[in-house]
């Protein structure tokens, strides 16, 4: 690497990059003399020209840049919006002269240069770096190279150690973003990058004890304020937003949050255009949901997924990462470029390579993209004043990551990278990883979208997994519940669950099962013999703790030496206990299944010691790594453990303890059925009786009404007498019917019709059609009867004529869902116009009397002409 000192070009002002001649105009030597590295640029990043200095920089001769693109082949770390955007942005509007500094993460060291870019001849562009100074790569990263030189005389260590790692204090971010740090009480900033005059005016650097409103527009700070208010900032929520900044005008991606007492704001250069670099749509977002709620198996949701999230990112590998019970990995789908180097599907990883803090972290934090594995760290400038409590970067996108997960990247061959959780049922399931050989920048709204589509991924496991366990619940609660039936019914419960139909062996998918009741023993199935499961029913009621009834194991010659003999009938073991006293005992027993699990290197490989601050270093194999597992059974699901459970609680509930307590049960229940049956016939004799009650009244106002000879009054009695008997008609429909809260309304209307023609003289018919079987509650039948009687008797009164006497026609009949619509109709003349408002031809009681019915059921009633007036009414 050419010395800093050495590399500047003095301008006419003395800056670094300001060239006093046409670059366009020097020759190749020329340009060849100048320390600052020179390249021409075509508008898409190719090299068209080059000098010395810029091949020394890229570690290649100057010959072979040539026709290369600079931001993705020579130097992909640059391709962001903060170097290649501001190159397309000086094209787009003709800016010459524009300067901007940049560090280079390894280049083959890390260096800050001034970045200069000139308009050229035949629309190139000049691209001039000029070295400023040499970065450190840091201690951490230094301590991990130097331990991997002393790996051959290293030592197992505790591996608790990277337990215990503070990765949530890295103390540093990525150099893509900015960050601010402040008081959530004050706003008052306490903490900052150090590269925060990349974004800030002069005069607001440093930013130490300025409140936010200083640096950020009014409308952003009070959008903080607000979300500090509601609460809606913390536990990982953010404040989105886009924000343009001056000096240069430039557009900025602002996401903020609260944590611990502390305003987190993250500002990040934005794309000027979408199609600068690879961002996804909405329409893409919505496709990819799309072809996700289509999959229906596990494994095709899952390459989906990896698809789909690769082809949003770009990525050159996208896997699926599931855990296991103990949080052992596996790489479920994955979806690559062709000449990728190392296919990580179907390889499992040892839990020590997401050890319990990081899964934690992932647990809280959902996504985390590292652009490049080796850039430089920026480190975080605090107030002296506001103590020197670490910054807690738990939620912040652009936290750095812990040296060891770098050291583990670059021992994978991965620089750019992204994690995602999957969070199913509020439990890290798993991660959609991201894998890129070279620095690989994601825009913000892609990665949005990539942590949308997985959380959509996420949805539909738990949709595709609730299906199956719902499934395979449900059929052994099946089994469960015709089992404990059968207890009920039977007075020998080993006979029970062992001779019936189902019996034990159907329970759980074990290959055998049996009863051990006090000293006899019931085997179904495939199990050890008499006296080798006797002598594991002793060793369980000596091993177990008191006060537990249940022992599950897929490996079970590791606790009980002597299964050795048998694991290949039983290496599963699943054994309830009834009851406390452990007299009776349940068990099914799965036999060994022996397969092949391939890792990623090594399990058993021991963690080793780093040097300086790395406390431990990371595997570097990951080549695959084949084991033989012998003794174990496919697993036993907790919620089996729960069943298995339940039924012994059912066998020391049900047989054991409460046969009496069941005989007394049966017993109260006949009486209890007796005294319904009892009930049933007095309610129908009242009934009766007030139906036979109502006949009376019904005669007797008959009979008054024969010795009255005012009309008006002998029709007052006729109406009186109708409506009671309406009434009486429902009671006798109650009496006749076979249940004693609906009414069958049809025949409740027809017989009620019956009686008021017989009441109106023989000049007066009634049709009616009714719906068979219409059955309506008690009161709505009371109702609508009497609004029958009201309408029918009116019709009598009004719409017959001298010479002959009214047709009604009557129509009972369902509407929609549990509607009824009842039709009255006759051949009068029809109702005269504005007969709603106009004085009653008699008391008017009648229609007072429908009104109030219809209020009370909820009833609309409508009114037409049709050949005579057409009453329908909607209940």
């Amino acid at each position: 690497m050419v010395d800093p000192s050495q590399m500047h070009a003095e301008g006419p002002n003395g800056g670094p990059i300001d060239f006093p001649v046409d670059l366009d105009a020097l020759t190749p030597e020329q340009r060849d003399a100048f320390g600052a590295g020179i390249l021409a640029l075509d508008a898409t990043g190719k090299v068209l020209a080059c000098n010395r200095a810029a091949g020394t920089l890229c570690g290649l001769p100057p010959d072979a840049m040539i026709g290369r693109n600079f931001f993705r082949d020579l130097l992909p770390s640059a391709h962001v919006p903060g170097f290649y955007g501001r190159f397309l942005a000086s094209q787009r509007r003709n800016l010459t002269g524009q300067a901007f500094e940049f560090v280079f993460g390894r280049i083959p060291a890390p260096l800050r240069a001034r970045i200069g870019l000139q308009s050229g001849a035949n629309g190139c562009t000049w691209l001039t770096i000029s070295p400023l100074e040499q970065i450190a790569a840091g201690p951490s990263r230094e301590a991990v190279l130097a331990a991997i030189a002393q790996r051959s005389r290293a030592e197992p260590v505790d591996p608790s150690l990277c337990e215990r790692e503070p990765i949530h204090i890295p103390g540093s971010i990525q150099p893509n973003a900015v960050m601010l740090a402040a008081d959530a009480a004050t706003l008052e900033i306490l903490a900052f990058s150090a590269n925060a005059a990349d974004v800030l005016a002069p005069e607001q650097f440093p930013p130490s004890g300025l409140n936010l409103e200083a640096v950020l527009p009014g409308a952003i700070v009070s959008a903080i304020r607000d979300g500090l208010a509601a609460h809606t900032l913390t536990d990982g929520r953010l404040l989105r937003r886009m924000l343009t900044l001056p000096p240069r005008e430039e557009r900025f991606h602002l996401v903020a949050h609260a944590h611990l007492g502390r305003i987190i704001v993250e500002l990040e250069l934005a794309p000027e255009r979408p199609e600068d670099f690879l961002t996804a749509s909405p329409l893409d977002t919505e496709l990819a949901m799309m072809r996700l709620r289509a999959a229906e198996t596990l494994t095709e949701a899952a390459q989906i997924a990896a698809l789909e999230i690769r082809a949003m990112t770009g990525f050159e590998s996208v896997l699926v990462y599931r855990f296991d019970a103990e949080w052992n990995g596996e790489a479920i789908a994955e979806d690559m470029v062709p000449d990728w180097q190392r296919p990580l599907i179907g390889l499992r990883f040892p839990a020590s390579d997401i050890p319990a803090q990081a899964r934690a972290l992932y647990t809280k934090a959902k996504s985390r993209f590292v652009i490049d594995r080796d850039c430089v760290p920026v480190p975080l400038v605090a107030d002296r004043s506001a103590g020197n409590a670490p910054i807690d970067l738990t939620f912040a996108q652009n936290r750095t990551l812990s040296p060891i997960h770098l050291e583990y990247q670059r021992n994978l061959g991965v620089d750019g990278s992204m994690s995602i959780s999957i969070m199913v049922e509020n439990r890290l399931w798993g991660l959609m990883i991201g894998h890129h050989r070279r620095p690989h920048y994601v825009a913000p709204e892609t990665r949005a979208a990539a942590t949308v589509l997985t959380d959509a991924f996420a949805m539909r496991v738990q949709e595709i997994e609730g299906k199956a366990l719902w499934s395979e619940r449900q059929r052994h609660l099946d089994v469960q519940g015709r089992l404990v039936r059968g207890l009920t019914r039977s007075d020998d419960f080993v006979t029970s669950l062992t001779q019936g139909n189902p019996t034990l062996l159907d329970l759980f998918g074990a290959t055998g099962a049996g009863i051990v009741s006090d000293e006899a023993v019931c085997l179904v199935g495939t199990t050890p013999t008499e006296a080798k499961v006797r002598a594991l029913v002793d060793w369980l009621r000596q091993s177990l703790p008191p006060g537990e009834t249940t022992f599950v194991t897929d490996t079970l010659v590791l606790h009980h030496a002597p299964a050795a003999e048998y694991t290949e009938i039983a290496s599963g073991l699943l054994a309830a206990f009834v009851g406390t006293s452990r007299q009776h005992l349940l068990f099914w027993v799965k036999p060994e299944m022996p397969s092949t699990v391939t890792w990623g290197g090594d399990p058993r490989k021991p963690v080793l010691p780093g040097s300086g601050p790395v406390a431990v270093l990371p595997r570097r194999s990951f080549e695959r790594w084949i084991e033989e597992r012998r003794g174990h059974s496919a697993p036993w699901a907790t919620w089996k453990v729960a069943l298995a459970a339940q039924l012994a609680d059912a066998v020391d509930g049900v047989v054991l303890r409460q046969r009496r307590k069941i005989d007394e049960l049966t017993g109260l229940l006949a009486d209890k059925e007796r005294l319904l049956e009892q009930k049933d016939l007095l309610t129908r004799e009242i009934d009766h009786r007030v139906k036979n009650s109502l006949q009376i009244v019904t005669a007797f106002l008959h009979m008054q009404r024969r010795q009255i000879a005012d009309p008006e009054a002998r029709q007052a009695f006729s109406e009186t007498s109708a409506r009671v008997m309406s009434v009486a008609r429902v009671h006798d429909s109650l009496y006749q019917g076979e249940s004693m809260e609906q009414v069958d309304l049809g025949q409740t209307i027809q017989t009620l019709c019956s009686d008021l023609a017989g009441m109106a003289g023989d000049e007066h018919s009634v049709e009616l059609t009714a719906e068979p079987g219409l059955m309506v509650p008690y009161r709505h039948a009371v109702a609508l009867s009497l609004i029958t009687t009201e309408l029918v008797t009116n019709a009598f009164k009004y719409a017959g004529k001298p010479e002959k006497g009214a047709r009604i026609c009557v129509t009972v009949a369902g509407g929609e869902g549990a509607a009824v619509r009842l039709k009255i109709c006759d051949d009068g003349e029809g109702m005269p116009q504005g007969w709603e408002n106009a004085k009653a031809r008699g008391t008017g009681l009648g229609m007072k009397l429908i009104r109030a019915m219809l209020d009370q059921i909820g009833a609309r009633l409508d009114v037409e002409n049709t050949d005579g007036a057409c009453f329908t009414v909607h209940a």
